[in-house]
C-alpha cells in the first residue's frame, strides 16, 4: 500500500519574534517559502486552504500555488479547501486546470461546502441554500472533470449548452477530493460523483471516523464505482520536544478557537482538553517527531487511509517556527511513518542545511 504526507496551511498570519503581527503582504510570501521548502524536505503535497479573514489572509491560494509551482519539481499543489458553495465550478475549474498546466501535471483540489462561511455574504450567497449550492455545484465540478463539452442545468448558476470549457488538461482530470467533517450525506455524495474523501478532523477521537471510510467504500460499491482513496487532515505542530510543540501551539490554538467558538459552535479548549486532544486519542498532532510519527500511523490504520494532511501552523506563530515544523515533518516524520507502516522509504528529500 502507497502512502502519501502532505501540508496545509489557512495562510495563518505570521507574528515577529516579539509578538507583533506581520503583514497579509508578508505572510503570503511566507507560505510561498514554505511551499517550496516543503518539497525540499520531502512532504508529498502542499495545499492551501479558502479564507477570507484578517487572522487567515488566504483568498486567492491558487495564486500562491502557481508562484510554489513555479519555483518546484515534484511535490504535488492543492487547495485544502475552496468553498466550492461560494464560488463558481467552471472559475474553479478553469483556474485548478491551468495550475495544472503550470505545473505540469501535479495540481489537486479539495472541495468543500464551507465550514467557515464567511465567503457567502462577501458574495452575496445566503446560507439557507447551503445545501442545495454544493450539491449542485459538486454536480457540476463532476461533469467539468470529465472533459469535453459541458451541458448541465440547475438552480444556482446559469445553464451551459456543449460548453467547451479551457484550458483541456494534458492527461486526463485532476485528482479531486470532498472535504467532509462529520457529515454522511457528504460520504455519500462524494462516492456517487466520483470523488475521494478527506476526513477533516479537528477534535475528538479520530478512530470516530472509521464509519465514514466504511461508508464511503460501501457507496462506491453501490454506485458502481472503483476505489478511492481515504484521506486525514487535521492541526498540528511539530517541534523538537513535546513541551516545546506544546508551549508554542497551545496558546494560539486557545486563541483562534475562542475567537471563532460562537460562529462555529465550538467549545473554547482548556488546558486540561488540550492535554487529551494532543494525547494518543486525541486529533492533534502535537509534539516531538516520534509522537506526531506513532499517532499518524495509528490513524491511517485505524481509519483505512492512505493520505495524511497536517494542518500546520496558527496565526501568531513566526515564519521560523513553521520552516521548523516543515523540515522535522519531512525529514523525521513522514520516514518514521512510512517505517512503522512498512513501506519503502522514498527518499526525494534535500539534504539539511550543514549536513
Amino acid at each position: 500500500m502507497t502512502y502519501t504526507f502532505g501540508l496545509d496551511t489557512f495562510g495563518d498570519r505570521n507574528s515577529d519574534a516579539d509578538g507583533k503581527p506581520l503583514s497579509h503582504a508578508q505572510t503570503i510570501r511566507n507560505v510561498v517559502e514554505e511551499g517550496v521548502f516543503a518539497e525540499q524536505a520531502g512532504v508529498d503535497f502542499f495545499g492551501i486552504g479558502e479564507h477570507h479573514t484578517d487572522y487567515f489572509p488566504m483568498p486567492a491560494g491558487d495564486v500562491a500555488l502557481a508562484a510554489i509551482a513555479a519555483r518546484t519539481e515534484r511535490i504535488r499543489l492543492g487547495s485544502a479547501v475552496t468553498v466550492l458553495s461560494s464560488d463558481d465550478p467552471v472559475r474553479v475549474f478553469q483556474r485548478y486546470s491551468t495550475l495544472n498546466a503550470i505545473s505540469d501535471g501535479r495540481a489537486e483540489v479539495i472541495l468543500g461546502r464551507g465550514s467557515s462561511i464567511e465567503s457567502f455574504p462577501l458574495f452575496g450567497y445566503d446560507l439557507a441554500d447551503y445545501e442545495e449550492l454544493f450539491e449542485e455545484k459538486a454536480t457540476l465540478f463532476a461533469e467539468l472533470l470529465k472533459g469535453g463539452p459541458v451541458t448541465w442545468e440547475g438552480k444556482t448558476r446559469a445553464p451551459l449548452l456543449h460548453q467547451d470549457v479551457v484550458p483541456h488538461t494534458e492527461s486526463g482530470p485532476f485528482p479531486a477530493w470532498i472535504g467532509v467533517g462529520g457529515n454522511p450525506q457528504s460520504v455519500v455524495r462524494a462516492a456517487r460523483l466520483g470523488f475521494s474523501l478527506m476526513l477533516a478532523i479537528i477534535g475528538g477521537p479520530p478512530a470516530r471516523f472509521a464509519a465514514y471510510s466504511e461508508l464511503f467504500e460501501r457507496a462506491l460499491e453501490k454506485f458502481g464505482r472503483p476505489p478511492l482513496p481515504v484521506g486525514v487532515h487535521s492541526p498540528g505542530h511539530v517541534a523538537a520536544t513535546d513541551e516545546q510543540a506544546k508551549a508554542e501551539f497551545w496558546p494560539r490554538w486557545r486563541d483562534i478557537i475562542a475567537l471563532v467558538a460562537e460562529e462555529r459552535g465550538f467549545a473554547i479548549p482548556t488546558e486540561e482538553s488540550f492535554d487529551w486532544e494532543t494525547g494518543p486519542h486525541g486529533a492533534l498532532y502535537v509534539g516531538a517527531p516520534e509522537t506526531v510519527a506513532q499517532k499518524i500511523a495509528a490513524n491511517l490504520r485505524a481509519l483505512g487511509a492512505t493520505r495524511f494532511d497536517l494542518k500546520y501552523g496558527m496565526p501568531g506563530l513566526t515564519h521560523e517556527q513553521l520552516m521548523t515544523n516543515i523540515q522535522l515533518y519531512g525529514h523525521q516524520v513522514i520516514p518514521r511513518v512510512r517505517e512503522l507502516l512498512g513501506q519503502p522509504q522514498d527518499d526525494r528529500r534535500s539534504p539539511l542545511p550543514g549536513s
